[in-house]
């Protein structure tokens, strides 16, 4: 009873993050966070950082591994079904919604002002959301040189409009991380000792 419970709390959980949280999945890691750290204690604020990493380096959208590793972790497989469920259905259901009923949608002119005024509250949770895991991070030399060193290559890409994917740059950031930990000793150490 108490799983079947956790279940349904999970799928209700997340489709109240994935209804009425705008922007994608950036912008819903400071409501995941809040939400499954914070108030319901399903995870800690150093798992969510793990699970944004985790979520952010492979394949899907990042809100939705999230989910599915909270899920997981609570319910089993049951539970990152319900989970992942939540997240989807509230985005699903508008875009089905929208493009069977409304053929411009975005050109209704009360739509594209809240449209317009919605991007601000997106770039807001974003930089959010990043500011809380700074904060959290582990204050150590690696991690603020990676995050320093990314922020500013990142800086001038986008000002200088150079031809560079984000994920060759966190991919050299995970090769660095790993040559130091190897380097320095890393077999003898426990993963995150850096």
């Amino acid at each position: 009873m108490m799983k079947k419970h956790m279940i349904w709390d999970l799928f209700f959980t997340f489709m109240k993050i994935g209804l009425f949280t705008f922007g994608g999945g950036y912008a819903m890691i400071s409501i995941i966070e809040d939400c499954c750290a914070e108030k319901k204690s399903w995870i800690t604020h150093e798992e969510m950082m793990d699970i944004t990493v985790i979520a952010e380096s492979t394949p899907g959208p990042i809100a939705i591994n999230c989910a599915t590793y909270i899920g997981c972790k609570q319910a089993g497989f049951t539970g990152s079904l319900a989970a992942t469920a939540g997240i989807v259905a509230p985005s699903f259901l508008i875009i089905f919604w929208i493009s069977r009923f409304l053929d411009n949608f975005l050109e209704i002119p009360l739509i594209y002002r809240a449209f317009r005024g919605i991007k601000i509250g997106v770039g807001l949770l974003i930089l959010d959301a990043a500011l809380t895991m700074i904060k959290k991070m582990r204050k150590k030399e690696l991690p603020i040189v990676i995050m320093v060193s990314s922020f500013v290559l990142m800086f001038l890409i986008n000002l200088f409009s150079w031809n560079f994917s984000s994920i060759s740059l966190m991919t050299a950031a995970g090769l660095v991380s790993l040559a130091v930990f190897l380097l320095g000793g890393g077999s003898k150490k426990k993963g995150g000792a850096l």
